[in-house]
């Protein structure tokens, strides 16, 4: 369910988002509810998960300083 909001702001501003809200392809209603969504997931210190960090997840090697700096030396001695 949706619901109506009124926000105020410089002119200038309404103008310029207004232009890039077209140039997006999208309106200047999902941009600002976007905004929102984020705003308080980064609040709550989550972040939303995408195919690309779930496709990453483990691909890197747990190790210690003393572990790299002995891949360094085998690699560069």
């Amino acid at each position: 369910m949706t619901s109506k909001i009124t926000l105020y702001s410089e002119k200038e501003l309404i103008k310029e988002i207004k232009r890039y809200a077209k140039e997006q392809n999208t309106s200047v209603s999902k941009i600002v509810n976007q905004f929102f969504k984020n705003l308080l997931l980064s609040e709550k210190k989550e972040h939303p998960k995408s195919s690309i960090t779930d496709s990453l997840t483990g691909v890197l090697k747990k190790g210690s300083k003393k572990d790299y700096h002995k891949y360094l030396e085998d690699k560069y001695l």
